[in-house]
């Protein structure tokens, strides 16, 4: 097979001029001490071959999205699937390939400073390897294609602080990705959990998604894919449950009339009350009261 260095259909690759990198990354206090010094995503690199000897002169960051790739440092091979990372030390014989079968696609970035060797220390420290397996986050995606993206507008200094600093977050989402994660999780469960506080707090009113979403800072398709996600129902849905409960409060309870609960649970039409009732219960109002009071 013809072996590549680059060229594959669709790649991304930006190679920072070294005039920028010794005049501004290398200079300013704000970004000198761990910076980019190239960037890139390859997709399907079919025939992806790179040896180097000496090494390179920045460490490296290897983050496969699909397929399947190698790399030996110094001996060392280590096979590399989807959501695999790695990290290839500065002035270390390597090389690094992908599978034949299935090409690896890859965002890879090299990067340096002072600080960039504490990186790699760091990641040994915690994984005991260079190599480590993370989800594939959407995040960790977004911040990558925030890099890029930026970089893509050229070499301002406040490009080159944004993408230099937002990096050390990209590279903590690798190396302590549980961390990564719960924070994630937690926003997640916070958005949902405030949203259902939300539902309880207003069972009397007839509330919209787009109400419920803004209430949580979401848009409403992302609201409605994390509340799906950790309850099972969309959140008309379950809005429409916690009705249907507290409806079920008042009738076992109170002798309030059928029409009189329906509009204690925000439905004006007592009629779509009975149905949605009987839908969710199995029974209609009535009958549920009769057999709850026998």
């Amino acid at each position: 097979m013809l072996h590549k260095k680059q060229g594959f259909e669709g790649q991304k690759a930006i190679v920072i001029p070294r005039k920028i990198l010794r005049e501004k990354c290398s200079t300013h206090s704000l970004i000198k001490n761990l910076y980019i010094t190239d960037i890139g995503f390859y997709p399907k690199a079919q025939g992806h071959y790179r040896e180097r000897a000496q090494g390179s002169d920045q460490h490296i960051l290897i983050y496969v999205l699909n397929g399947k790739g190698y790399v030996e440092i110094k001996k060392e091979k280590y096979e590399l699937n989807p959501g695999d990372f790695i990290f290839i030390p500065a002035k270390v014989s390597h090389l690094y390939y992908s599978d034949e079968k299935v090409p690896w696609s890859i965002h890879w970035v090299h990067f340096s400073g002072p600080l960039s060797h504490e990186i790699i220390d760091i990641m040994l420290l915690h994984h005991k390897s260079l190599r480590a397996p993370v989800d594939l986050s959407d995040r960790r995606a977004q911040l990558f294609n925030e890099l890029y993206l930026n970089l893509e507008r050229g070499y301002s200094m406040e490009n080159l602080y944004y993408v230099n600093m937002t990096f050390q977050h990209f590279l903590s989402s690798f190396i302590f990705n549980s961390r990564f994660n719960q924070v994630h999780i937690d926003s997640m469960e916070d958005a949902v959990n405030s949203s259902i506080n939300f539902m309880q707090e207003h069972l009397d009113k007839t509330l919209s998604l787009k109400t419920i979403a803004d209430k949580v800072c979401l848009s409403s398709s992302h609201y409605t894919f994390l509340f799906k996600q950790k309850t099972g129902f969309t959140p008309i849905e379950y809005f429409n449950h916690l009705k249907i409960q507290k409806a079920c409060q008042f009738l076992l309870f109170t002798d309030k009339r059928v029409k009189e609960i329906a509009d204690h649970v925000g439905i004006n039409d007592p009629y779509y009350f009975s149905r949605l009732f009987t839908k969710l219960m199995g029974i209609s109002p009535a009958e549920y009261r009769t057999r709850r009071q026998t």
